[in-house]
């Protein structure tokens, strides 16, 4: 029941939830507001100023000078009256004041003799509290004063709007960095799914090929393994939006066959043609036979642009075209274009097709099917190749994508095709720990090819079992399996055993944290699935013959560091020393209070570590402490909890040995 003792607004419901809105009551001080009340002081000349607020029954002060309490009953304040009014409310002397000069306040108390308050009115007009200045002696406020008063009222205002806005962009943040790790996780698990059944397709081709063939079995076995590869790439190009996103996503440069890649896109596109349409490639004369660039993203832009015309084009004809436009002691400049006499695209659509999920029309999705994503993913490639892609297009009579990527030359050594690697290492026994059977077979037949004997177990725990009674040169470990992981088990096998046996992690995740976390828990070398025969080849040569290559190591990103630091070397230093030292200790603790079952503490590290993460620009451990935070604030403490602190410790482990290494 409200207090009758002092006037209640109109709008008083309003306004308390006006006043509700902002959190501000019983909050820390804050030195904005402390400045504000200092400057009241300065600018009126008083020995008393105060910013406060007014709920259903007090006035509580956010920051004041002179008076020394937090709050006063509300039917005891001046500013019960000042709340009412729209404009500054000033007493000059409460002695002639009729509704004041009998106040306890005024014959004693504060002995308040002169009184100056300000409504501090919210953009939608409710009156939630108010800025005030008092004195012990008579006085009257210049117009400069006065404005100065009512200028200090809208700064609080103002302050207060952008402290609640950012307080929401803080939580619509968060909200977003779960989602995103959400969709990360989803993406990994849907990633190795697809994988791991598609590992064995890959496989099998690439030792079907190795097999005697004729010439009309090796094209189609050729077509077949640039498919694969192509699906590969979209399955990881869905893995990787979220590296996209955050420019982690690389551009490799390794020596290739331009001339050839070209033909294989052609050659694996073209039963795709329908029966009135003309399939066109044209090579420049001039155009090298090998560059040094990336040849899957050329794939992957040429299969999406070249697909999308011929899907789109029923009649007339598709033309695929390289030209040379540049060269020089070291470079070539090639434009790509793929030009068709299809549907078109509307004018006013032109800006939006590149744009994820969107298409040129609302029926194409029905007509012809697609995704939507296609281009995004193009335009972003080709983006990273320092280019952009350009599109010409009139409806019904076709359109134009082109676009320019430098290449660098190859040397004469990388312009013969390299020999497969060769085993040199005698006849190795070899332990496989993976449970998927048509991957078991796969390797079975790699390694048989590769001449080494090979046992499989189904399981880390079936595979502890025949380290205990056989000896082997070399374990392949998958990482997902029932019983014992691969981390479980390479754990047993170090810690427990005390083997130092050679350990590959093979895996269908391919994800920064994982790789980490492999390497920690004594792993000696990680190969993704799907695999090529060369690269577990050599990843086996380089743990058998102990030339351990260079672990895969995180990139820093330091350019926020160096605008922080404004050019001096001493603050750079001095953020990176702080870094080394400190957080390393919040990961340590953390993991106790996680096994201390404490969420207010893992809640609280967490938070905490987050800026210092920014600032490095650690995105992947800054989204892992964030959704190790919300996990917190739910009050329990998952495995999920237990995952995540486990990536981080790796991730930070690295980070801190790359950091010393400045």
């Amino acid at each position: 029941m409200q207090d009758n003792n002092f006037p209640i607004p109109d709008n008083e419901l309003q306004r308390l939830a006006a006043l509700k809105r902002y959190n501000i009551l019983d909050t820390l001080p804050d030195h904005a507001f402390n400045d504000a009340t200092k400057l009241v002081s300065y600018i009126c000349g008083v020995p008393i100023a105060h910013i406060s607020f007014i709920d259903e029954s007090r006035q509580w002060f956010k920051s004041e000078i002179g008076i020394g309490v937090s709050e006063v009953p509300r039917e005891i304040t001046f500013c019960r009256y000042t709340i009412l009014q729209s404009e500054m409310v000033e007493i000059n002397d409460t002695f002639l004041n009729d509704r004041f000069k009998d106040d306890p306040n005024v014959t004693g108390g504060f002995k308040v003799r002169f009184y100056a308050g300000v409504p501090l009115t919210t953009p939608d007009g409710y009156n939630i509290g108010t800025i005030c200045a008092v004195d012990h002696v008579t006085k009257t406020l210049n117009e400069n004063q006065r404005n100065a008063l009512s200028i200090v009222a809208k700064h609080v205002i103002n302050q207060l709007e952008l402290q609640t806005k950012n307080i929401e962009l803080d939580k619509q943040k968060k909200i977003a960095e779960k989602a995103v790790f959400a969709k990360d996780s989803f993406l990994a698990n849907m990633s190795h799914e697809i994988r791991t059944p598609l590992n064995s397709i890959i496989g099998f081709t690439d030792l079907l090929a190795q097999t005697n063939l004729n010439e009309v079995q090796s094209e189609y076995i050729d077509n077949v393994q640039i498919a694969g590869e192509n699906l590969l790439l979209i399955v990881n190009d869905i893995l990787d939006l979220s590296k996209i996103e955050s420019g982690n996503l690389t551009i490799d440069a390794e020596p290739f066959n331009l001339k050839k890649t070209l033909k294989h896109v052609y050659n694996l596109l073209k039963v795709k043609v329908q029966k009135d349409v003309e399939f066109n490639l044209y090579l420049d004369a001039d155009l090298p036979e090998m560059v040094v660039g990336d040849q899957g993203r050329l794939n992957q832009i040429l299969v999406n642009l070249i697909g999308n015309a011929l899907k789109f084009t029923v009649e007339g004809e598709v033309t695929a075209s390289v030209k040379m436009i540049e060269q020089t002691d070291n470079s070539y400049s090639l434009k790509f274009s793929v030009k068709d006499t299809g549907i078109g695209i509307q004018k006013n659509k032109i800006k939006t097709i590149f744009n994820r999920f969107t298409q040129g029309e609302e029926s194409t999705t029905r007509t012809y099917g697609g995704t939507g994503l296609g281009l995004n993913i193009v335009k972003q490639l080709i983006e990273l190749q320092q280019s952009e892609i350009h599109v010409k297009s009139e409806m019904g009579h076709g359109s134009e994508f082109f676009f320019t990527l430098a290449y660098k030359r190859a040397s004469p050594s990388e312009n013969t095709v390299k020999a497969p690697s060769k085993n040199d290492l005698g006849q190795l026994k070899i332990l496989l720990c993976e449970d998927n059977v048509l991957n078991q077979k796969l390797v079975r037949s790699v390694m048989n090819n590769f001449g080494f004997e090979l046992d499989i177990a189904s399981n880390g725990e079936e595979g502890i079992e025949l380290l205990k009674t056989k000896e082997y040169d070399l374990v392949l470990m998958d990482l997902q399996m029932p019983v014992k992981d691969g981390y479980q088990t390479t754990e047993y096998i170090r810690n427990e055993m005390k083997l130092p046996i050679p350990i590959i992690a093979m895996t269908a995740h391919s994800l920064v944290g994982e790789q980490e976390r492999c390497f920690k828990v004594g792993m000696n070398a990680y190969v993704p699935k799907p695999f090529k025969q060369p690269v577990l080849l050599k990843a086996i040569k380089t743990v058998m013959t102990k030339e351990p290559e260079a672990e895969r190591k995180r990139v820093l990103d330091l350019s926020f560091l160096d605008e922080m630091a404004c050019g001096d070397p001493d603050f750079r230093r001095e953020m990176i020393n702080l870094f080394v030292e400190k957080i390393p200790n919040d990961v340590a603790q953390l993991e106790e209070a996680y096994k201390n079952d404490d969420a207010d503490a893992v809640k609280r590290l967490a938070h905490n570590m987050k800026s210092s993460l920014d600032i490095f620009m650690l995105e992947d451990l800054s989204n892992c402490v964030a959704v190790i935070e919300e996990e917190a604030s739910t009050g329990q403490i998952s495995t999920e909890i237990f995952d995540k602190i486990n990536i981080l410790h790796c991730g930070i482990i690295e980070t801190v040995k790359i950091l010393k290494e400045l």
